[in-house]
């Protein structure tokens, strides 16, 4: 880029696409990393971290980025694919200063980072910190109503102090394009300090949807950390089968304490789930699958297809049983799967197209058995009937590939390729 470029907001490279010179996209902008100088200098700009296609967290040099305009970041196309590890000198823009706690060096008045700006140096490649967007306040309602101004960096302190309580409004607020799985592949590579504000910060469903794509272990770790009444309230969020797995990992006391705070209908659902073994169909299903009445019609079952919170596996077929129709239901009938539904007439009662020819899996079938189910009839989610008859779940290939891949997977870049080089 040529001297005098514009100056760039950081918050609005989050996210922001990678390409090369051919147009081909490399990933997405996740972070930026910087290296903090003494004396007051402004801080530079080392590189960017961009998570590519794997979902692998690489560094990419800022000596390789040729434009960052409209939305886009370009690259020279050298592209180094080993995994992005901090180094101690180094510091997350929006992992770390955004919402940080600083002091104006003028008046000694602690403000809050809403933002950073960051500019090319005049007729070289290399980029600095050079500007602070900030807010006047202490927090809470006068935060919000405070005075903003934007002013150089050396003219606040306190960026190289640990702190402690810092807040994560506006990190949080990067995070609103972003899909569940991103969110969480970005909190696994913040601190276990800053993993806890943002999860603060996040709203119950949000946090729910999040805590539901990491490692068990960080989901532990983030409950852990949580006010009980609001680890509650996050659980009852979560899909029933993704609380139980989480609380059958911590100890017995806190399992039932937690229970115990949520809904007795959440609670009823999760109890259930937890009375199988876990690599059997009744610990892996949901407890809410899409259940209708047989004097249901097409129209009815597209419209419980339509919501917006299902899962696409949930949402590719619907389950006819009689009533009660939320599990355990009455006896089930069958199934109608998705393109059946799009084939016949609204006014179609449900139970003259069902598909009667799969079995069902009992409670206490294999995971090897479950998995062969769904390759051997092509299916994405399998319906679970006790002894009885009665429709208990159902289990859907996400659930059974979280089961199947590696304990590690996330952490590991699972069939990724190596590409050899160093930073």
């Amino acid at each position: 880029m040529a001297g005098g470029a514009p100056r760039i907001f950081v918050s609005h490279l989050s996210g922001v696409p990678v390409f090369d010179p051919n147009g081909d996209q490399v990933g997405r902008v996740r972070d930026l990393v910087a290296m903090l100088r003494v004396g007051g200098r402004p801080p530079r700009l080392l590189g960017l971290v961009v998570e590519v296609v794997s979902r692998r967290r690489i560094f990419l040099p800022m000596t390789r980025v040729t434009g960052v305009e409209s939305g886009q970041v370009i690259t020279t196309g050298v592209v180094n694919m080993r995994r992005f590890e901090q180094r101690p000198t180094e510091r997350l823009v929006l992992g770390e200063l955004l919402d940080r706690r600083v002091t104006l060096g003028s008046t000694g008045e602690e403000v809050t980072v809403l933002d950073v700006a960051i500019q090319q140096l005049p007729a070289r490649r290399d980029w600095e910190i050079d500007k602070i967007f900030v807010r006047k306040g202490k927090g809470g309602a006068l935060r919000r109503r405070g005075e903003t101004l934007t002013v150089e960096w050396s003219a606040v302190t306190g960026f190289s102090l640990e702190e402690e309580g810092q807040g994560a409004e506006n990190l949080v607020a990067t995070f609103e394009q972003m899909r569940p799985a991103d969110v969480a592949n970005v909190l696994h590579h913040l601190t276990p300090k800053r993993r806890a504000e943002v999860a603060n910060a996040l709203d119950d469903d949000r946090l729910a949807d999040v805590m539901e794509e990491l490692p068990e272990d960080e989901q532990v770790e983030i409950l852990g950390k949580l006010k009980e009444e609001r680890a509650a309230d996050v659980l009852e969020a979560m899909d029933p089968d993704d609380a139980a797995d989480l609380l059958s990992e911590l100890p017995e006391d806190d399992k039932e304490r937690l229970l115990t705070l949520m809904q007795p209908d959440d609670a009823a659902d999760v109890r259930r789930l937890l009375s199988y073994e876990e690599n059997t169909a009744g610990g892996l299903m949901t407890t809410e699958p899409i259940v209708l009445r047989p004097d249901a019609t097409v129209a009815d079952a597209l419209a419980r297809v339509r919501q917006a919170d299902l899962s696409p596996a949930l949402a590719a077929q619907v389950y006819v049983c009689r009533p009660p129709d939320e599990t355990p239901t009455g006896k089930y009938l069958g199934t109608v799967h998705f393109q059946r539904l799009l084939r016949d007439p609204p006014f179609t009662l449900v139970s003259s197209i069902v598909d009667t020819d799969l079995p069902p899996l009992r409670p206490d079938a294999s995971l090897p058995q479950v998995t062969s189910y769904l390759a051997a009839y092509n299916m994405v989610a399998v319906p679970v009937v006790d002894e009885s008859g009665s429709l208990l779940g159902a289990v859907t290939v996400d659930d059974v590939l979280d089961h199947l891949l590696p304990d590690d997977w996330r952490e590991t870049d699972y069939h990724a390729e190596e590409v050899p080089g160093a930073r």
